[in-house]
């Protein structure tokens, strides 16, 4: 039998170290939602008399058995820093499908996308994919490498968002934008520098479309992804101080862009 070549053979481990991956999840609120989830492959529930008792509904809904266990000898694979509140759930990451699924889909009014160039803090990512949901974005996508991936400091900020807002990984986030060109979509970069203010264009294509793509506290965008977007634009401020962090520039962005009736 032929060898398989070096590439063939790093690809096929990878993906099954993919496949065997998991998530611990913690805190009430995340766990809860998870658990709620028909989605979500859930493998194990490690939690407290006390949390086991606030939880019993969503224990119950979801089928688990959970593992009892005292406050004092919590035992999940959590950073000691984690507030967990006792519960922690060990779980598989969700599949949102592929970028065609999300984009093409159907939803109230003209899409919106949220597009994360190199914006590694799950803290802010967290809060971006709250803001996402509340502003009815379709999905947030970032690049597979170089991005806040999934884990249970995400989710404890997402504060349940992460169950429902789709967050995407891809291979090459250039090549997603000019996936999503292609299929219609608007894509405007945000940046300090740009001259237009980002409602000024929003308003040439309410419905129409768009992609909103922000880039890293500090570097910002990188210079493909910001020669790929349609135009760059900023967020127009009064005082002197003329910077948000990064989620909260994706919430302000979302809602000047947001279809109007």
């Amino acid at each position: 039998m032929a060898k398989k070549p070096t590439w063939v053979v790093e690809k096929e481990r990878g993906a099954k170290a993919a496949a065997a991956a998991t998530i611990w999840l913690f805190g009430l609120h995340a766990v809860r939602d998870a658990l709620m989830n028909s989605a979500r492959q859930k493998l194990r529930l490690i939690v407290t008399k006390n949390a086991y008792d606030k939880l019993a509904d969503a224990i119950a809904t979801a089928a688990i058995e959970p593992e009892l266990v005292d406050p004092r000898k919590f035992n999940a694979p959590l950073d000691p820093q984690s507030v967990h509140q006792g519960a922690a759930l060990e779980v598989k990451a969700l599949d949102w499908g592929s970028l065609a699924d999300l984009a093409l889909s159907d939803g109230h009014g003209p899409a919106r996308l949220l597009l994360l160039d190199r914006v590694t803090d799950p803290h802010n990512v967290g809060a971006i994919l709250r803001s996402a949901e509340v502003f009815g974005a379709r999905a947030v996508i970032a690049p597979a490498r170089h991005a806040a991936p999934e884990t249970g400091a995400l989710a404890k900020t997402a504060s349940g968002a992460l169950e429902r807002q789709p967050y995407l990984r891809v291979k090459n986030l250039g090549d997603a934008i000019e996936e999503l060109k292609a299929m219609g979509y608007i894509c405007l970069g945000l940046a300090g520098e740009a001259e237009d203010e980002i409602d000024c264009i929003a308003d040439q294509y309410r419905d129409r479309p768009l992609a909103l793509v922000l880039g890293a506290e500090g570097p910002g965008l990188r210079e493909r992804t910001r020669e790929l977007c349609d135009h760059l634009v900023k967020i127009p401020f009064l005082g002197e101080f003329g910077s948000l962090n990064v989620s909260n520039a994706a919430a302000v962005s979302l809602y000047a862009v947001r279809a109007k009736p």
